[in-house]
Parts: C-alpha cells; sequence; structure tokens
C-alpha cells in the first residue's frame, strides 16, 4: 500500500514550509534554510522547486507574486496544520526516546 502523500515531512519540506511563514522567494529558501539550521541541512534547487510545485498543489502554500521568473510564496492554513502535526509527530519521537533511555 503506498504511503499518503505528507504523512510526516522530510527536513526539506519542514523547513521549506517553515521558511514560508513569511512571503520568500525560492531563492529566500535556498538562503534561509542553511541559516536556521547552523548550515546542517541544504535544499538543492532542484528538490526546492519541485517542492514548491508539490506543495501548491496540495494548496499548503499559495503564490503570492510573479515577477518575470521570481515567484514568491507564502504558507496557507492547510500548510501550517501540516507543519503542526510534524512538530507534534517529532515532539512524541523525542518523548519516546527519552522514556526509552531514561532521560528527561
Amino acid at each position: 500500500m503506498a504511503r499518503e502523500k505528507f504523512q510526516t515531512l522530510t527536513e526539506q519540506m519542514f523547513y521549506t514550509l517553515l521558511c514560508l511563514k513569511e512571503e520568500c522567494y525560492g531563492m529566500d529558501i535556498l538562503d534561509r534554510v542553511p541559516q536556521m539550521t547552523d548550515q546542517r541541512v541544504r535544499i538543492g534547487s532542484g528538490t526546492l522547486y519541485t517542492l514548491l510545485e508539490q506543495f501548491l498543489e496540495a494548496e499548503m502554500i499559495r503564490e503570492t507574486k510573479v515577477e518575470g521568473r521570481r515567484r514568491s510564496y507564502i504558507l496557507t492554513e492547510k500548510g501550517k496544520q501540516m507543519l503542526d502535526r510534524e512538530c507534534v509527530r517529532l515532539e512524541a519521537q523525542l518523548r519516546d526516546y527519552r522514556l526509552t533511555f531514561g532521560k528527561e
């Protein structure tokens, strides 16, 4: 059985959506993600633009401006809800880890 799309988010997906809390262009996202993650996460431009198209189709983001080839995007309520669900999932994983290894 195929996994439902966006059931969970990869780091690249998560940080792309997180960047779009504020309106920005794709190139802004490419710059912001490494800054947000202390260079731990990077997104290739091909990956980013594929994700942006998928997020648009899923109505998790919306396009706000088009200036030639430059497009800007912002998070929708549906995208915010996905980020919220992912945070709950990640917190549950961290809780399970701490319980398993006896860490508070």
